[in-house]
């Protein structure tokens, strides 16, 4: 599979920001300060009803396993769920688990063996969003001026973080990202996600959610 990358637009739109809904935003927030992870994300109470995959994952990738273990475990001691034990791939070193909220995340190092102690520093985050055809998404993103920096077919896309917030978003098969993270891909009612951007609000194709930023 050839890789594309594109340059970027005179009219490049970027994240913003990303809002989780959740039940009590107030031990949500106890949650994510725990887990280290607040700087990341903005929190907003919903009673939305939602059931089974939510049809994302938020990713961090950090230094080594010993930090991928530091933030599975600190998530854990905060109320999170173990969905994949943190282990050795092909790829490196990860673990994925489920908040209180039912947010997922993974924590992953392409690194198989520490070479520095662990530390609480993120290197990326990413937001996966999966979706039925990746192809016609990415189409719809790039129309609204998002910029693809990685391209696998349809398989995967990747597009450029803005200046004014970290986190990237890419896209994946909605069953490719299910299997990923250990979880059944059924699932309905609502996302329970909210993302900012430059552009105006709108709806994607998959149902998720974009507020113009404020």
């Amino acid at each position: 599979m050839v890789m594309a990358t594109t340059a970027s637009t005179a009219a490049h739109t970027s994240v913003t920001s990303v809002t989780l809904e959740v039940a009590d935003t107030e031990a949500a927030r106890r949650f994510y300060s725990a887990f280290g992870v607040d700087a990341y994300v903005h929190l907003r109470a919903s009673d939305a009803h939602s059931t089974g995959f939510r049809g994302f994952t938020l990713a961090l990738t950090v230094s080594g396993p010993a930090t991928v273990d530091g933030f599975v475990g600190a998530a854990v001691a905060a109320g999170a769920t173990v969905l994949k034990p943190a282990a050795k791939s092909m790829w490196g070193y990860s673990g994925v688990v489920r908040a209180p909220d039912g947010t997922i995340w993974k924590i992953a190092t392409s690194e198989k063996k520490d070479t520095a102690p662990a530390t609480r520093e993120i290197d990326e985050i990413v937001l996966l969003v999966g979706v039925e055809a990746v192809k016609a998404t990415k189409q719809f993103y790039v129309d609204r001026g998002l910029t693809v920096v990685k391209s696998f077919g349809g398989k995967y896309v990747e597009f450029a973080a803005g200046p004014s917030h970290p986190v990237k978003m890419a896209l994946y098969k909605r069953r490719a990202l299910a299997k990923e993270v250990g979880v059944p891909v059924d699932g309905t009612g609502s996302h329970r996600l909210v993302l900012g951007s430059t552009a105006d609000a709108c709806t994607d194709p998959d149902g998720f959610v974009w507020e113009a930023a404020a």
